[in-house]
């Protein structure tokens, strides 16, 4: 690969950069005479189909970005809809479950709890340092709705990056997919020969903390210019870890803070279609959760944004907010709970544990009803019914990755709510016709938010990823529907305009770092709306 120093201005002072360039088209005689690169793609996309496993399709995919990263990034852009759900959700669980066996060649970092003393040795081994923009890192203690797949979590890092180089622009050269390899506590890979990690049993929570202390300075002292996004920690490290690094590193936690945006973002005009028919204003909704955990009350904690932006108080927006977890409805008569869950532990009921989902639908009288429990079927036919009975046009959002531990299905919604539901899922869902209409299911996948908030933050350099970052990123989702979709009822705009949401996501995040004091690329402020989006998107990549 050639190697060149392009000059460039930074904050007035001008500097050599080093731009790594594509390789050179081999020389005549290497490749067949009449080799052309559109019809190469054409050949690779019908060499994918060919395959009737999606797996298989995955692997077909992963070994394609490895030999030609360009005709991969191609494929992805010109057929989002098609290869997504093969890249990540819902295929990228499969590959995690079957990592070590189908294992080929390494891909991304290993850091292993064996390397405590020594990260940074490890860290510098990476060969694109001066490159790294962003990093997904999992310890793949939590993958999906699967649990515990230890070293196996690493397609998720992968997955993830490969999403910000196709929806955002980021350079696949300045991707560092990391797996932090803790032990795992699944007996069914501490007794399986292939497995690839460390096998013993995790340690707990604060005996990691130094390791983690090491990880942070680390990454920084390796990747100055590195934003880092954690990915799937068990509840209680990713709150502790977001927690923790936060103020001191640009980094954010996407199933809290990720999953929270893309979730409000589809709740906004959930609820504002829901209001219209009900005639209820917007502060007049309530919430349901079933689930708990670390995406659960991330998510509740960023839909009390919604409430705030009707004019509640914090106080109030809580109020609208209700839990409930594989014990049923949590409030604080029940008992010693988690401390992540105590916020929104209820202090109005006082009755007997109340299990049953119905019963709590019935007793809540939520507008909105949202799934983070990874328990399949858990809205049954007698939880939408009831919901339908409370509602005109009742929020059902299951959001439990992948499609078989998803609370419910599209179909299902449809019938049990006579074709009236506003739906959102976390994986993907055929359209239904009913009633001589085609009815049109939303997805509240990541991808929406985190390669626009990611370009966003890399751009703008961000110290930290702020709140209000994370809300900007929901709310130019929120409104980048465009009249067609929404005359479909669309929650979400459709993927295949991920890379124009993208920029315009990055756009709203910038000046929401600049608002906010975070933003290091001062530089930016000076543009207009205009110049700012026309400066990102000169800086997407394209294949």
């Amino acid at each position: 690969m050639t190697i060149v120093l392009s000059p460039v201005w930074s904050n007035g002072v001008q500097k050599l950069k080093v731009v790594s360039q594509p390789p050179k088209k081999p020389a005549r005689g290497l490749l067949p005479l009449a080799f052309d690169g559109e019809i190469h793609a054409l050949r690779c996309l019908q060499q994918l189909r060919s395959k009737d496993k999606d797996i298989e399709k995955h692997i077909y995919l992963s070994q394609l970005k490895d030999a030609d990263h360009a005709t991969f990034y191609r494929l992805c852009l010109e057929n989002m809809a098609e290869i997504t759900p093969l890249i990540y959700t819902p295929t990228v669980g499969d590959a995690c479950l079957q990592f070590s066996h189908n294992f080929r060649r390494p891909e991304g970092l290993f850091i292993s709890l064996k390397d405590k003393g020594n990260i940074g040795k490890i860290l510098r081994n990476w060969p694109r340092k001066e490159e790294a923009r962003i990093s997904v890192v999992t310890d793949g203690s939590r993958i999906l709705g699967l649990g515990d797949l230890g070293v196996n979590g690493m397609p998720i890092s992968i997955g993830k990056l490969s999403l910000y180089v196709a929806g955002a622009g980021i350079r696949p050269e300045s991707t560092v997919p990391i797996c932090l390899d803790l032990g795992t506590d699944n007996q069914k890979y501490l007794d399986d020969p292939l497995y690839l990690g460390l096998r013993q049993r995790r340690q707990p929570l604060h005996e990691l903390q130094e390791f983690m202390e090491e990880f942070m300075a680390e990454m920084a002292a390796t990747f100055p210019h590195l934003l880092i996004q954690f990915e799937d920690f068990a509840t209680d490290k990713a709150f502790a870890y977001l927690d923790a690094f936060r103020s001191r590193y640009p980094l954010f936690n996407d199933d809290i803070q990720g999953t929270g945006a893309v979730v409000l973002s589809g709740f906004l005009n959930a609820a504002k279609l829901s209001s219209a028919a009900s005639g209820r204003s917007l502060a007049d909704h309530r919430i349901l959760f079933l689930g708990a955990g670390s995406a659960g009350v991330g998510v509740a904690m960023q839909l009390m944004s919604f409430f705030k932006l009707q004019g509640l108080s914090t106080e109030e927006a809580r109020d609208r907010i209700y839990l409930a977890d594989s014990q049923g409805l949590i409030f604080d008569g029940r008992g010693p709970m988690a401390e992540h869950k105590k916020y929104f532990s209820r202090k109005d009921y006082n009755g007997p544990p109340m299990t049953d989902l119905t019963d709590i639908v019935n007793h809540v009288q939520p507008t909105a009803l949202l799934g983070l429990s990874t328990t399949k079927g858990a809205f049954n036919q007698s939880v939408i019914e009831a919901m339908s009975a409370l509602n005109p046009r009742p929020i059902i959002f299951p959001l439990s990755n992948p499609v078989r531990l998803s609370e419910c299905e599209f179909h299902e919604a449809v019938q049990w709510s006579n074709g009236l539901v506003l739906f959102a899922s976390g994986s993907p869902f055929p359209e239904q016709d009913f009633g001589g209409r085609t009815l049109y299911p939303g997805q509240g996948n990541n991808m929406y938010i985190f390669p626009g908030l990611g370009l966003g933050a890399i751009l703008a350099r961000a110290k930290n990823v702020s709140d209000g970052m994370v809300e900007a990123a929901a709310l130019g989702l929120a409104n980048s529907l465009t009249p067609e979709e929404r005359a479909h009822d669309l929650l979400y705009p459709r993927v295949e305009r991920i890379r124009e949401i993208s920029a315009e996501i990055a756009r709203a995040v910038i000046r929401a770092a600049q608002k906010d004091g975070v933003d290091r690329s001062t530089d930016l402020r000076v543009l207009s709306d205009a110049e700012l989006l026309e400066f990102i998107r000169s800086k997407m990549w394209n294949p």
